[in-house]
């Protein structure tokens, strides 16, 4: 897929970097996880490229290339803002909603900003819900500061800490794919490719996380687009339970489970999780049929 890099507005007005193709689709808004970058969907934006969509990579503020923000502003409503002024851009210059494909807290920013207005032509959660099991945020949250300031001396040392989180994923046996998400300081070391405040500055992405969920409980509630929630059949952050409780907030959401995959589902099954997301996409006329 050839795609150019483009730059969007965030919702108070800092700048949020994106690939998207040279061809024409329906826009599809990606949304990555919390301390990953717009990389994380470069298989399967390709994928649905060939499938007459025209899917936008953003990486969220605070992350990738993308600004980061000063006195921090990276609660749940601050993605979910941008989310919304991503959305209403790109509606307003396709002359289409997008559809929205948010992994974990792209998955949240998108609730929230469906939640605000009918701004999504479909929805798609990946691995997230309105509540999620609190070991599993616990588990993430230790990875993500436990070099948060010390980073490491080679990508090799930042591998065998991704492998030792990520005990079920299959070694890629190179480097290159991590190396995205790193960035190299001054003092020659790696640190993850975010800004640290993400996660424990004063306006961290912790703040207000009761009312967000009261927020994502309305706005599920509220749902009556096409909506698709993708698990990770090995995910410790959405249980049968969360499932249970989405599925009474969303009767009419449709399930996924990804055997294999963890909380990372794109990155653990990738294609199999492609294969999900473009079979409901075909289905509510939005991709073409496979050939």
């Amino acid at each position: 897929m050839t795609t150019r890099p483009v730059e969007w507005m965030g919702a108070g007005g800092h700048r949020l970097v994106a690939d998207r193709p040279v061809a024409d689709g329906h826009p599809v808004l990606l949304l990555h996880g919390g301390g990953q970058t717009r990389q994380a969907w470069s298989h399967v934006a390709g994928r649905m490229a060939g499938r007459g969509l025209s899917p936008i990579a953003v990486d969220q503020r605070g992350h990738g290339d993308s600004e980061w923000i000063a006195g921090g502003g990276y609660s749940f409503f601050d993605f979910g803002a941008d989310a919304g002024a991503l959305a209403d851009a790109i509606a307003l210059e396709s002359g289409a909603k997008p559809v929205a494909v948010g992994a974990s807290l792209g998955g949240i920013a998108s609730l929230l900003a469906q939640g605000e207005a009918d701004r999504f032509a479909a929805l798609i959660l990946v691995d997230v819900t309105p509540s999620l099991n609190e070991d599993g945020v616990a588990r993430v949250h230790r990875f993500m500061t436990d070099r948060l300031a010390d980073g490491f001396a080679s990508l090799e040392e930042a591998a065998e800490a991704v492998a030792a989180y990520l005990p079920n994923r299959r070694p890629s046996g190179s480097s290159k794919g991590l190396a995205k998400n790193l960035r190299r300081s001054a003092d020659g070391r790696y640190r993850w490719h975010w800004d640290p405040a993400f996660i424990d500055g004063p306006n961290s992405v912790a703040m207000r996380r009761d009312a967000a969920r009261t927020a994502m409980i309305t706005a599920a509630q509220a749902l009556t687009i096409p909506t698709l929630l993708v698990r990770g059949g090995r995910s410790d952050m959405v249980t049968s339970a969360e499932i249970d409780e989405f599925r009474v907030l969303v009767p009419a959401a449709e399930f996924v489970d990804i055997a294999g995959a963890g909380h990372m589902v794109a990155g653990d099954r990738n294609d199999v999780f492609g294969d999900a997301i473009l079979e409901f996409l075909a289905r509510h006329g939005f991709a073409t049929l496979a050939g």
